[in-house]
């Protein structure tokens, strides 16, 4: 359960109504599948709380989303892998059924955590993960020889639209604050774990460092 409750659709005005209603059918769509726990929708309910934010999210993920110069299958590998970084349960629940339903096969999301020991994903595909997990280190891993090689299989064009992708991927951050789970998107089959970091310890009041 979430660390706060959603909006429900019978608390929301007409607007979010219909965007509670496009999402629904576009994760349909894209799933295949209904969710097993709740609406499917938890993150979303969340932003509820501030429409205008929700609205202004809901358009830059638009834009990002309509670029077309890179292929989806790429595309839904480094969202996956970002999404598996960020330690997301409701996003490598909803994109490993995404990515199930596109064409991936359950040895390939099985392969995803250990992708460059794996023949099942092509070397553009490699190097495309590389970045994804350099770009979605804290902080920011990208060197010039990462860039290098990524413009050895994708042009200026892609290389802005698959890092505002992973911008895109970083904004789910604001699921893992609020705990937001699995929706069961893909309860009974193959699912990418998240790539949880170990808890921190106690934290250290700086006044005391050194005495």
């Amino acid at each position: 359960m979430a660390r706060i409750q959603g909006v429900p659709p019978d608390q929301t005005g007409p607007f979010v109504k219909l965007v509670y209603r496009f999402m629904r059918r576009g994760m349909k769509k894209t799933t295949g599948r209904e969710p097993a726990h709740g609406s499917g929708l938890e993150p979303l309910e969340i932003w509820a709380h501030q429409p205008k934010m929700m609205t202004g999210m809901g358009r830059f993920q638009g834009a990002v989303r309509k670029g077309n110069s890179v292929d989806e299958r790429v595309k839904h590998l480094v969202e996956l892998k970002g999404s598996q970084m960020v330690g997301c349960e409701f996003c490598v629940d909803l994109g490993s059924q995404i990515c199930r339903n596109s064409g991936f096969s359950d040895d390939e999301l099985l392969a995803l955590a250990r992708y460059r020991d794996s023949d099942l994903f092509t070397e553009r595909e490699k190097v495309a993960l590389d970045y994804a997990v350099a770009v979605m280190r804290t902080p920011v891993e990208v060197t010039d020889e990462l860039v290098a090689r990524m413009k050895e299989h994708f042009t200026d064009e892609q290389l802005v639209e698959i890092t505002a992708l992973l911008t895109v991927v970083n904004l789910y951050r604001f699921n893992v604050a609020f705990g937001v789970g699995s929706a069961g998107f893909s309860e009974g089959m193959v699912c990418v774990p998240p790539d949880v970091a170990p808890p921190r310890g106690p934290s250290v009041d700086a006044a005391s460092v050194g005495q």
